[in-house]
């Protein structure tokens, strides 16, 4: 399934639930599966998202034409929206990634159920997914 496609499950589960309660909620529900860790060497400086609420770290891996991300967060919140955002880029290939809108993400309505503060994070961890992109492009394009 294409990015959109995945982007119209989720949205399709957030219309389903409809009050933000139950939403935040769903995301939540992701935290408690998610079993994506870093090892403590690569929580650094360099793969620290800068802008998160909370501590969050990434790491990617450009890998027969697909970006893998692997990342961990702190909070609740973030270790939530972690799983929930990878379903749609994770796996991609850099061009799928750099020709998907990162805005049409707020039609999920996540200005409606994150704090300002959550948002400039998600804004964080999708300025680090794109250039993760734009850099293994360049990797397969000096190939």
């Amino acid at each position: 399934m294409g990015m959109r496609g995945e982007l119209e499950l989720i949205k399709g589960d957030f219309e389903l639930l409809g009050e933000p309660e139950a939403i935040i909620e769903y995301i939540l529900d992701f935290a408690k599966t998610n079993d994506m860790r870093l090892p403590p060497e690569l929580k650094n400086d360099k793969t620290k998202i800068h802008g998160c609420a909370s501590d969050a770290w990434m790491v990617h891996e450009c890998k027969d034409g697909k970006v893998y991300f692997t990342v961990e967060g702190t909070s609740e919140m973030a270790k939530g929206m972690i799983p929930l955002l990878l379903r749609i880029f994770n796996g991609r290939s850099p061009d799928e990634i750099l020709n998907f809108d990162p805005k049409e993400l707020y039609a999920l309505g996540f200005e409606k159920i994150l704090s300002p503060t959550r948002l400039q994070g998600m804004e964080a961890f999708l300025q680090r997914i794109y250039e993760a992109a734009r850099e293994c492009k360049e990797k397969e394009e000096s190939k």
